[in-house]
């Protein structure tokens, strides 16, 4: 069992594993993964805190949403099972695609949410823009999964692992443990996963962008301690500065760049885990 002492729960179609005591934490995993991308972090959390560890709508075995996979509307669901769990105000910490849902859920729920972390991601407003010439590159799936049409789903479903494959091995400096690969791509392969993250990109690319621009041209910004943490990227030249980026955002910011791949709670979960209890600390 990869979260000894976890009680394993469905709320509202939501798969969610959560266990520990203290303050309560929300940690949302990112593509193409689910909840046990917080194994390490989520059992080292539970010493001192709640810990509640989803796979998100749509991903592992979480049911796709039926109103749709916009980040407002993840992020309300997350809201609502937190309630469900008894959690009226709790910290949210996401990598990646979780990130992007922990981001809205700060901006739209600041009552609730008293702590954010961001791993590995900037928001979707300013990705976009950063995403130029031959920057686009490395982010061609961003481009690909958000097609509106079903060219993704039938390309994707051609070989799956393959596809999801490459961003598991490429992604990642170290190597994920072969048992957590093929969990992962089990629960990515079937048609109504590879559906569902594509209309999580599909969301990326117009809704969620116009949900961030409505807020930068409001003046909207994160009231809560925030805590943005990526990986160093060596040699090569990022097209937008992550500090610059979250810093537009959050007037309480920290950052922390960590020497490794993009999976950050998997390739450096101690680091990650005394970052998390330093920013509930702010």
């Amino acid at each position: 069992m990869n979260f000894p002492g976890f009680a394993h729960d469905t709320r509202a179609g939501i798969h969610v594993v959560h266990g520990g005591i203290g303050y309560p934490v929300l940690l949302l995993h990112g593509f193409p993964q689910t909840h046990l991308t917080w194994r390490h972090v989520a059992t080292s959390l539970a010493e001192d805190f709640s810990v509640v560890c989803p796979d998100l709508p749509g991903y592992g075995a979480s049911a796709p949403p039926p109103d749709g996979h916009a980040k407002r509307t993840t992020a309300a669901t997350m809201v609502a099972m937190m309630r469900d769990l008894g959690h009226d105000r709790f910290g949210i910490v996401g990598h990646d695609r979780g990130a992007l849902v922990a981001f809205r859920a700060a901006l739209d729920h600041p009552d609730v949410i008293t702590h954010l972390g961001v791993l590995d991601v900037i928001p979707t407003l300013d990705n976009w823009a950063a995403l130029t010439g031959t920057a686009g590159v490395f982010g061609f799936h961003l481009y690909l999964l958000a097609q509106p049409s079903d060219l993704p789903e039938r390309m994707i479903a051609a070989d799956p692992d393959t596809f999801f494959g490459h961003f598991l091995d490429n992604w990642a400096a170290q190597p994920i443990p072969s048992d957590i690969r093929a969990t992962y791509l089990a629960g990515a392969r079937t048609p109504e996963a590879i559906h569902a993250i594509c209309e999580d990109y599909r969301a990326s690319a117009f809704v969620d962008a116009d949900h961030d621009q409505a807020d930068r041209d409001a003046g909207r910004r994160l009231t809560m301690p925030v805590l943005a943490m990526w990986q160093d990227p060596g040699e090569v030249d990022l097209p937008f500065d992550p500090h610059q980026v979250w810093a537009r955002w959050a007037p309480d910011l920290s950052t922390h760049v960590l020497p490794c791949g993009h999976f950050l709670p998997e390739e450096r979960p101690e680091d990650v885990a005394a970052a998390i209890r330093t920013l509930f600390t702010r």
